[in-house]
């Protein structure tokens, strides 16, 4: 499944915490790429990942909790 990560609307984002969850639900994206996603999804700029099925729900949720915007591609 293919993610576009919009925005984050949170007053206070926690650029620590968004890195985790992106490495943790998209694949093939290590600690330091995460980072730098981070920075560019907080910058104002969309950042598309690749997430597997399996853990869609529970991933979703974590990028809701973390108030970031997304829209799904495939």
């Amino acid at each position: 499944m293919k993610l576009n990560l919009l925005s984050c609307n949170a007053q206070r984002p926690d650029r620590r915490m968004i890195a985790k969850c992106i490495t943790g639900i998209a694949s093939n994206i290590d600690e330091s790429l995460s980072n730098e996603l981070t920075d560019i999804l907080l910058e104002g700029d969309a950042v598309d990942i690749e997430m597997e099925d399996k853990n869609s729900g529970s991933a979703l949720r974590a990028l809701r909790k973390l108030s970031i915007d997304y829209e799904i591609i495939e």
